[in-house]
């Protein structure tokens, strides 16, 4: 099965300090893998993960230095990318609220939100 997984990206995955949510996104990512599984984890660069991985900002936002950043728009520009590549899989796996409801209602049928 084709899966991707969608964290937030507030933190790495997994964190490298506190990050629940992302801790169990890394465990979940990587079981789905180690089962066979045809894995995508959107998330940023510093993520550490056996699945393929699509890095969609350099660094995880609590921990990025720079001055001026919009959790808002990085997490958007996530949702634009997984939208570009929503024929790719067979499910989507959203663990990022319900930000996305209204720009995947054309394929709401295979995604799951937690």
């Amino acid at each position: 099965m084709k899966i991707a997984q969608v964290t937030p990206l507030y933190e790495a995955v997994p964190p490298r300090l506190y990050g629940g949510t992302e801790r169990v996104v890394a465990h979940l990512t990587d079981a789905l893998v180690d089962l066979g599984h045809d894995v995508t984890l959107f998330a940023s660069a510093d993520a550490e993960t056996r699945a393929r991985l699509i890095p969609v900002r350099d660094q995880a936002i609590r921990l990025d230095p720079a001055p001026l950043k919009s959790d808002l728009a990085a997490h958007m520009t996530m949702l634009a990318e997984v939208l570009k590549r929503a024929d790719d899989f067979d499910v989507i796996h959203f663990h990022t609220d319900m930000i996305h409801f209204p720009f995947f209602s054309r394929c709401a049928d295979k995604t799951v939100t937690t």
